[in-house]
């Protein structure tokens, strides 16, 4: 298509394009004068990214954003990208996990996450580099990446695997886009490893595409101080476990080794190191049901042992290769009718905290791989409509909802967790349906179990909503001073009740913005005096 017409056409749509349906018009017009098919948003994105590269255009955000396929994905403020491990043995037989060669435990080959990790070798730069791609060619801008590592039981990997996994993410972030993009060999000892991993932590401290979350995802019974430790090393603020059900003589049945003092003990560890803490939570295990499933998570916020700040519902599906199939085929267990599964997660929504967020209501597995189970693939949908106000942070988030910055009001509510206290420090709306930003700040009981952070308070997250919005750049909600205000409240709070020191358990990439409001950075956290 001639050039000219291409940037006559994004000239015009920047002036007089409010709306998709805007775009649309202007899509036909520039087809009839072309006498080409109408040209996918998608190409547009390409020649518009290569008109910028060559300074050939002016940026625009609001052509971005209509431009922009998926909107959702970068509508929580940051950019998540998810990578996958090598397959690797588990110690654990749980009944309902299948066990497929040459992918990682409890995962399917036909899974979109497996497949694309297949594609790229299970390589974690080329994964990184593969979902920047497609972030960048739907009009997303990925600089703040939230990097989730999946693939079963990280602390089952091997050591040296684990350094040369991780310095490979970051060196992929920290080299997207040039010409040679940066990569280490396995052959390299631990200890160069653990050099060049440093080294790249320091390069995205100001790189385009910072990291600034890493998720680790593995077992309660093996969370440790010294695990906890190398994870911090590693850059890692979110722990995900599966602790599937508070039941132990449930975990017995489905052959889980883990118990319910491994959960509590896992998550006041994790608590104390300043983690955020995901819990995978599993309704209609074998030997439970509908009502024990809803009893069973709201104790998850009744009782101050649990608590966890995020959930991922996965209800239990029969996946050829576990013993669960058997089990079914010979008629030993029966899932949950469409019916009974949609009552417990509306039941177990109604019962979440305005401080809690549910990521997600089921699995993203293949309905040709589900024998027998759930199927239903917009749950989350179908309990909208039902009339459930649900009020979990996702469906309250600012970039979900209209945003009016001058509703804003302070909220703060106070909960005991593991030995410590709590507090949800929220910029929200007057009636509490929209949240812009939220800070997570604890008091742990004394003295801190972990020696780096003794005499610390700990916040433990801090989030501002609304689309995505690059350093330097200011967005609806975003870069709007909210996220100094929410810390600035969370030491003042410290502060009243005697702590002398706040430590924030910061993502690599966001240690620049807390140096700014005086934190240093001590050991792998950053650290300031409030007295």
């Amino acid at each position: 298509m001639n050039i000219k017409l291409i940037k006559n056409f994004f000239d015009l749509a920047n002036k007089q394009a409010k709306t998709k349906n805007d775009l649309a018009n202007l899509k036909r017009q520039l087809a009839e004068l072309s006498g080409q098919p109408i040209i996918s948003n998608s190409q547009l994105l390409s020649i518009y990214n290569q008109l910028l590269a060559k300074k050939q255009l002016e940026p625009s955000r609001l052509l971005l954003n209509l431009l922009k396929r998926r909107a959702v994905r970068t509508m929580s403020g940051v950019a998540p990208v998810a990578v996958l491990t090598k397959p690797w043995p588990c110690a654990g037989h749980c009944r309902y996990c299948p066990q497929q060669e040459a992918v990682p435990a409890s995962y399917l080959a036909n899974e979109p996450a497996v497949m694309r990790a297949k594609h790229c070798h299970y390589h974690p730069a080329k994964q990184v580099h593969y979902r920047l791609r497609a972030l960048l060619a739907n009009g997303h801008q990925p600089n703040k990446i939230e990097l989730i590592i999946i693939g079963g039981t990280w602390s089952y990997l091997p050591l040296k695997y684990q350094y040369w996994y991780i310095t490979n993410c970051f060196a992929a972030a920290n080299s997207h886009g040039q010409t040679k993009p940066r990569g280490y060999r396995q052959n390299l000892t631990l200890a160069q490893l653990k050099k060049a991993l440093a080294v790249e932590q320091k390069i995205n401290e100001t790189a385009e595409y910072r990291i600034i979350g890493l998720t680790l995802e593995t077992r309660p019974d093996c969370i440790t101080p010294t695990e906890l430790d190398r994870y911090r090393q590693f850059g890692c603020t979110r722990v995900e476990i599966g602790v599937q059900i508070i039941d132990d003589a449930i975990l017995q049945i489905n052959r889980r080794t883990v118990t319910v003092a491994d959960i509590t003990k896992a998550t006041k560890l994790l608590r104390d190191w300043g983690f955020k803490i995901t819990y995978h939570f599993m309704p209609a295990l074998p030997g439970s049901n509908p009502d024990h499933d809803i009893a069973m998570y709201r104790q998850l916020f009744s009782d101050s042992r649990f608590q966890p700040d995020q959930i991922k519902f996965y209800p239990t599906v029969v996946i050829k290769g576990s013993q669960l199939y058997e089990d079914w085929r010979a008629g030993y267990y029966q899932p949950y009718t469409d019916a009974e599964l949609t009552r417990v997660i509306r039941a177990c929504k109604e019962a979440t905290p305005t401080y809690v967020r549910i990521i997600r209501l089921i699995r993203d597995i293949p309905e040709e791989s589900i024998e027998a189970g759930n199927k239903i693939t917009n749950l989350r949908q179908i309990i909208q409509q039902q009339g459930v106000n649900c009020q979990c942070i996702r469906c309250r988030e600012a970039g979900h909802k209209i945003a009016e910055l001058d509703q804003l009001q302070l909220v703060v509510k106070q909960y005991p967790a593991a030995g410590g206290q709590e507090y949800f420090i929220s910029w929200e709306s007057r009636d509490q349906q929209t949240l812009f930003g939220f800070c997570r700040l604890r008091l742990p009981d004394r003295p801190a179990a972990n020696n780096h952070l003794r005499g610390c308070a700990l916040i433990r997250e801090l989030h501002v909503y609304g689309q995505l919005q690059p350093p330097g750049t200011v967005g609806q909600v975003q870069h709007r001073g909210l996220g100094q205000r929410l810390l600035a409240e969370a030491e003042n709070i410290a502060s009243r009740h005697g702590w002398t020191k706040v430590a924030v358990i910061s993502g690599i990439g966001v240690r620049g913005y807390y140096r700014k409001f005086g934190y240093r950075l001590s050991h792998t956290y950053l650290i300031k005096a409030v007295l």
